[in-house]
């Protein structure tokens, strides 16, 4: 299995910060980190490899390189004169890269460094939480470009704040301050630039020190609440606590406790 460090990416720069959580930066600073065909490819990777063999990392922070941007959204530049066919080909390329994110076991912290606009912002929605600066803005741009959102926006925003605040951000495309990202529940947490990436690992940490099984099936209830009624939702959680029922970090949690030390998880 490919490791995720070994990845060679001129549009994102991967490191590990400590044993158990990877930096995934997206790294094209001098278009405010815009995604082209290249960055999609780059990061369905991640998302990929990290389907299939989760044991690579325990969390992820994703955030962007520089201090302007998060992420502006497609690259429209490279969509400057494309024909229709080619427009289709590179958004199923975004809609599989979107789709693995969805699907990545492994938690997502998103560390909002600037702007997150249209692509960006819906990058941003499927991490599993965002702590982002006070500069940072947030919009849904497609509309006044002629698009709408196609890479979960109009899907992911409702569940985030609301359908009717949601429909006035996406319809209107007028962006909004992180303040207000925050006061809608759509930021956990605000924090200064300096400190932006050491509070994101420091809570990244937290996760990975928590038995991976259990993190993993706890997070896949979780997403799931969104869609199911309480019953089933219920009946979901139930078969998720299930999994980890056999697994060798149940046993060392309590063993654990009841020996007084930190629990040492192996993710089996």
């Amino acid at each position: 299995m490919t490791s995720i460090e070994s990845l060679k990416s001129n549009t994102l720069k991967i490191a590990r910060s400590g044993e158990n959580v990877l930096v995934v930066t997206l790294n094209r600073p001098e278009v405010a980190n815009a995604f082209n065909s290249e960055l999609g490819r780059d990061l369905l990777e991640v998302w990929t490899l990290l389907y299939r063999d989760p044991n690579q990392c325990r969390c992820v922070v994703l955030t962007g390189a520089g201090d302007r941007a998060f992420c502006a959204g497609a690259d429209l530049k490279e969509r400057n004169g494309m024909s229709d066919d080619a427009f289709r080909q590179q958004h199923a390329l975004f809609e599989q890269m979107i789709r693995a994110m969805m699907d990545c076991p492994v938690p997502i912290v998103g560390a909002i460094n600037g702007a997150a606009y249209a692509g960006g912002l819906e990058v941003a929605l499927n991490t599993d939480f965002l702590y982002a600066v006070p500069k940072a803005r947030f919009a849904f741009t497609e509309v006044t470009l002629g698009i709408m959102p196609g890479a979960s926006g109009t899907q992911q925003l409702p569940r985030a704040i609301g359908v009717r605040r949601a429909k006035e951000l996406i319809l209107s495309g007028r962006p909004f301050s992180a303040e207000q990202a925050e006061a809608w529940g759509l930021v956990n947490r605000l924090c200064a630039p300096e400190t932006l990436m050491s509070e994101a690992l420091e809570v990244a940490e937290a996760i990975a020190g928590n038995a991976p099984i259990a993190i993993q099936q706890a997070n896949k209830s979780i997403n799931a609440a969104a869609s199911l009624d309480l019953k089933n939702g219920y009946d979901f959680e139930i078969a998720c606590y299930q999994r980890v029922i056999d697994t060798e970090d149940r046993l060392e949690g309590i063993l654990a406790f009841n020996e007084k030390r930190k629990p040492k998880f192996k993710g089996a």
